[in-house]
């Protein structure tokens, strides 16, 4: 429940009836419930207003991918899940151009290559 454990929770209860006392406590929380239940329905009310304004070719948008967290997996993780063939054993093996690349490594004491219109 929201991440809080049980001592947490008896903690909560304990300073909400302190501040509010047996009698006012539940129409507090009835109050707190009405407004959670206001802000749910406004966000999804948002929600559903910008996917309907960006049109057609913006129906699989969704607004948790701006979440940065989100955005990086989706991008960085999203073309390797989706090749996987989740019945195999094994995940494909994706080779870039760099990797290649670096299969020639200098050896010890080598120079490396100077290229003087990258610097």
């Amino acid at each position: 429940m929201f991440g809080l454990g049980w001592l947490e929770v008896v903690a909560l209860v304990v300073i909400a009836l302190l501040v509010f006392g047996p009698e006012k406590l539940p129409q507090a929380a009835a109050q707190a419930g009405k407004t959670l239940r206001n802000l749910r329905q406004m966000a999804n009310n948002a929600k559903n207003d910008l996917q309907a304004g960006l049109g057609p070719e913006f129906s699989d948008f969704d607004p948790a991918d701006l979440n940065p967290k989100n955005f990086v997996r989706k991008h960085l993780t999203g073309p390797l899940e989706d090749d996987w063939n989740r019945d195999s054993a094994d995940p494909p093996v994706h080779v870039d151009s760099y990797a290649a690349e670096a299969a020639g490594e200098l050896g010890y004491g080598e120079i490396p290559p100077y290229d003087p219109e990258a610097t």
